[in-house]
């Protein structure tokens, strides 16, 4: 199997990024045309979000999916897209509750809030335009696997070729997820990247990117439930 060096990993990302970016952006300014200054007066609006998520994930794998074909490779090959093994899967239902537990436990403790305001003016916005069950699907399927395809699918193909360069890959590609994540503060965004390193380690451990699709949809569902939680049932 022919993989991109580094540096074309790299670039293909950026491409497919970027132009994932500007194709929704350029359908939201259409979408308000005369109205531009709301996109970005409202820029956790669930409706845009969930617009914005749905076209630009989709947009990004079919870019990363090209690159792969003019290496002349095969797509499952190179996404790792296999199913994961049980002992794989057990590790890593268990090893995310306790992250996941762990993390709100510390919020907690540190007195901050376990639901950011993006969660919480998105989910609040999108379900009184009716768009709920979009942006859930958004959120919890279309996000993660246009996420793990750039991150633990090409980036870390790309990066990871040898015993030697994968953690430091896991680590680069766990930093660069988090810095994208700019929608959360500096203690979400240090949780993106702790979650990122798991997801990596799982993605080398299991040779599934199957499986950290599924990690990484479960661990959105659980922040949809929190703030459902929150808005429904906290007094």
């Amino acid at each position: 199997m022919k993989i991109w060096g580094y540096w074309t990993t790299l670039g293909w990302s950026i491409v497919a990024f970027l132009v994932g970016q500007f194709v929704s952006f350029g359908v939201l300014l259409w979408l308000r045309r005369g109205d531009w200054d709301s996109v970005l007066q409202t820029p956790f609006d669930g409706v845009l979000v969930t617009i914005f998520v749905a076209l630009s994930n989709p947009v990004t794998i079919g870019v990363l999916a090209l690159a792969v074909r003019l290496a002349r490779s095969d797509l499952s090959d190179y996404f790792a897209l296999k199913w994961p093994a049980l002992g794989d899967l057990t590790i890593g239902l268990a090893g995310l509750a306790v992250l996941i537990v762990g993390s709100d436990a510390l919020l907690y403790l540190s007195g901050r809030e376990l639901v950011t305001a993006f969660q919480l003016q998105s989910y609040t916005t999108a379900a009184a335009a009716g768009w709920l069950p979009a942006m859930l699907a958004a959120a919890i399927v279309i996000a993660p696997a246009g996420e793990e395809t750039m991150f633990r699918g090409f980036l870390f193909r790309g990066w990871a070729r040898s015993p030697r360069s994968v953690w430091p890959a896991i680590v680069t590609i766990s930093l660069l997820w988090a810095m994208l994540h700019i929608q959360y503060d500096w203690a979400g965004v240090l949780q993106i990247f702790i979650i990122g390193l798991f997801l990596g380690w799982m993605r080398w451990r299991s040779g599934s990117l199957v499986l950290t699709f599924f990690l990484h949809a479960l661990f959105n569902l659980e922040g949809t439930l929190e703030t459902l939680a929150l808005v429904h049932f906290a007094k």
